[in-house]
């Protein structure tokens, strides 16, 4: 090919020179006439069309032959031959920077630009331009991050204009798996995505060795996990950690592990493994009381929850069918508790298997799981979701609320309470389909998560009784009181009757909205948080036991003062913060043999406790201290208000929900009357004697007007009585300053 090439290129040229020749020679020359000159005119023209055709096919085949050599050498995916990689692609900015040499004090070019685009100068500034356009629109793949590139990398259209060949030569990135050229970010995104649904991750340059700090280690309650790069983000990586979530887990194990006292072993299940930190924490902690399985449907996370495993010691359960088929991971000393590691669906899993325990935590809502998991859940046992879906529960996001949950909300004071309820009305349906009702034993709301734990209880006598605590809630929108609404199915004429306010008659319009259906029973139950209370004692979570204390304060609905504390004469209880707390060594469940299944009247006696523990149930809803406060005037501290409360006969207690939230039996009116009478009015000198002198004066008008009547009194009995023993009578029933007068 090379030769016929070289042969055509050496006639071409030798007809160019002999066609110029003859054109001088006849322009020379004088002689001839005018068709002579124009038939060589013709010739020539001829023959310069067909040099410079032949000249131009010879530079497309020249520019077509470079073209393929270089998609050959950029496009070839086939080649196992590896490359080095392009100097766009790299792990930190501080690689980046080292191409530049920014620490010489002189100016410096860009790596990754040309010096027509963008002219040398000096580090600092080469440093802004650096991280602001090409790190800063990068693409991350496994730890690289593909910066944008200006080189004259990508091959330009063929073009005669050399000036324009440059300008179509635009910003591209390198694909770190094939080192194919891509002009848009998004469609670099989306062909790093083909790469990986076809299973192509692996690189094809020569990539230097991931440095070892590019796997995390975390510890967490005494476990190790190994986690990647932007473990915190879920939408970069397969091995999601969230450290805030740490709350959230301890709350968790100490539920189980009041269960797992209750009845031994118990199988639990952590439907969404991710690192495997909260089924290591179990089985690390907990040991032969529980057999844990870590489920997740991603196969990387899968791994990593096994090397979680060999990490801490553990023994992993390959397979589910061959009970001895165990792999032995680790090098240390040898554990006995044994891990089983499943790659499924969550829904399915649930609905092959039995457990006693089951957690989910998917990342947004776990509504899609719920009638899986009351399916096979046992008699007595335990389920636990965190909801994660904070723009919905919050009412930031109304519509997905409505789509999901099938409730409608509003966004109120008491929002996340009204995200509790709506989580767990959800829960109550989900279990009733399935003939099982549901005890609430425990119902956080914070700032990241919404976190509910129930008790399934079986039959359809306990589910009818969940389903009929799913009411309606009144809510006013002007002074923000609610009700819930009324126990039947008949229609009345004015449900604004329920509500204590009168807003709707002050006020035009209509003042209030339906919220619901939501939950309208307990959300705590006081004899299990006092034993979630012990276990955190017990197994050393500091973390968690302020925030136990506050729940179990608000199970009671009482203040931390006033803790209901049980006789000292018990042996089996433990003193902690002025409350003794019950050990599992009094529960009639701890005497079941372990591995059998209750029998009747063990399970009736459990009933009868439940319901016990129940009796007297907290308020629904708590006020903010803050919303009602009146404008001019100086409220009281928190505590100081909480015994004005109590004093007038109420229950009163402080919330999780709200830092700054009561949670009490007082109507809103009520509420109000009590902030009113003590707080004090903003200007000088009144702040700290007002109220005091208001109810000292109130108090000598007391005395005076007692004062009045005893006189009045001893003057009717002067009138009446005239005889000689008027002076005894009247020193005998008189004060003693009016005998002494």
């Amino acid at each position: 090919m090379a030769a016929e090439e070289a042969v055509e290129a050496g006639l071409s040229a030798e007809r160019l020179q002999e066609a110029e020749e003859e054109a001088a020679e006849n322009g020379a020359s004088s002689a001839g006439g005018d068709g002579e000159v124009g038939c060589t005119k013709v010739e020539n023209n001829n023959l310069s069309v067909k040099a410079g055709s032949e000249v131009e096919t010879k530079e497309e085949r020249t520019e077509h032959e470079s073209i393929r050599e270089s998609d050959s050498n950029i496009l070839d995916v086939s080649s196992d031959y590896p490359r080095e990689k392009h100097l766009s692609i790299q792990r930190q900015l501080a690689d980046l920077e080292k191409l530049a040499d920014l620490n010489e004090a002189e100016k410096k070019p860009c790596p990754l630009c040309p010096e027509e685009k963008f002219k040398a100068c000096y580090g600092h500034k080469l440093h802004r331009h650096l991280q602001n356009l090409h790190w800063k629109i990068s693409v991350e793949f496994e730890g690289y991050r593909m910066c944008i590139c200006h080189l004259p990398c990508r091959v330009a259209k063929p073009n005669f204009v050399a000036d324009q060949a440059f300008s179509k030569m635009g910003a591209h990135y390198h694909c770190i798996i094939c080192s194919a050229t891509i002009t848009r970010r998004t469609d670099m995104i989306g062909h790093i995505n083909r790469h990986v649904n076809k299973g192509e991750t692996e690189s094809r340059f020569i990539t230097a060795p991931a440095p070892k700090s590019s796997c995390e280690v975390l510890k967490e309650a005494d476990a190790d996990v190994q986690v990647l790069p932007n473990y915190f983000t879920p939408q970069k990586t397969d091995s999601y950690f969230n450290p805030k979530m740490k709350l959230n887990r301890q709350l968790i194990f100490c539920a189980l592990a009041v269960l797992a006292e209750e009845r031994k072993p118990i199988e639990c299940l952590d439907a969404f493994g991710a690192t495997g930190i909260m089924g290591l924490q179990w089985a690390k902690h907990l040991r032969s009381s529980v057999r844990v399985t870590i489920n997740d449907c991603n196969e990387n996370s899968v791994t990593m929850i096994q090397e979680n495993c060999h990490l801490n010691k553990m023994k992993v359960k390959v397979s589910a069918k061959e009970e001895d088929n165990y792999e032995a991971l680790g090098d240390g000393e040898e554990n006995t508790d044994t891990i089983e590691v499943t790659k499924m669906d969550a829904n399915v899993i649930m609905h092959l298997r039995s457990f006693d325990f089951i957690h989910l935590d998917p990342f947004g809502t776990s509504v899609n799981y719920l009638d899986s998991a009351f399916r096979n859940v046992r008699n007595l046992g335990i389920v636990s979701l965190t909801s994660t879906d904070i723009s919905s529960l919050y009412a930031k996001a109304q519509h997905v609320t409505l789509r999901h949950y099938g409730c409608n909300i509003v966004r109120t004071e008491y929002y996340k309470e009204l995200a509790a309820r709506t989580v767990i009305a959800a829960v109550a349906r989900s279990a009733a389909r399935c003939n099982k009702g549901i005890e609430v034993l425990l119902a956080v709301a914070l700032e990241h998560f919404v976190l509910v734990v129930v008790r399934v209880l079986r039959g359809p006598s306990p589910a009818d009784d969940s389903a009929k605590k799913i009411r309606y809630l009144i809510h006013c929108q002007w002074c923000e009181e609610r009700i819930f609404q009324k126990e039947g199915n008949m229609v009345e004429e004015n449900p604004y009757q329920q509500l204590p306010c009168d807003c709707h008659g002050s006020m035009p319009g209509r003042t209030a909205v339906v919220l619901g259906p939501l939950w309208s029973g307990a959300l705590f139950n006081t004899g299990f948080l006092r034993r979630m209370l012990f276990e955190a004692v017990q197994y050393g979570l500091d973390d968690v036991q302020p925030l136990l204390k506050t729940v179990v304060c608000e199970a009671e609905c009482t203040t931390s003062k006033n803790f209901s504390t049980h006789s000292p004469s018990d042996e089996n209880k433990q003193e902690e913060c002025g409350v003794y707390i019950k050990t599992p060594d009094m529960l009639a469940e701890s005497d079941v043999v372990p591995g059998k299944r209750k029998n009747n009247e063990v399970m009736r006696n459990a009933t009868k406790r439940q319901k016990t523990d129940n009796s007297a149930e907290h308020p629904a809803f708590y006020y903010n201290i803050h919303r009602h406060s009146l404008k001019g005037m100086n409220m009281p501290k928190l505590n100081k208000f909480l015994n004005y409360l109590s004093e007038a006969g109420y229950r009163v207690s402080r919330t999780h929900f709200d830092p700054m939230g009561v949670r009490t039996n007082a109507p809103l009116a009520q509420f109000k009357t009590v902030l009113m009478k003590h707080s004090t009015p903003t200007y000088a000198g009144g702040q700290t004697e007002g109220p005091l002198q208001l109810t000292e004066d109130v108090q000598v008008g007391d005395q005076l007007q007692a004062a009045a009547d005893s006189k009045a009194k001893d003057d009717e009995l002067l009138e009446e009585k005239k005889s000689g023993d008027t002076a005894a009578i009247f020193a005998e029933d008189c004060p003693t300053h009016c005998a002494a007068n």
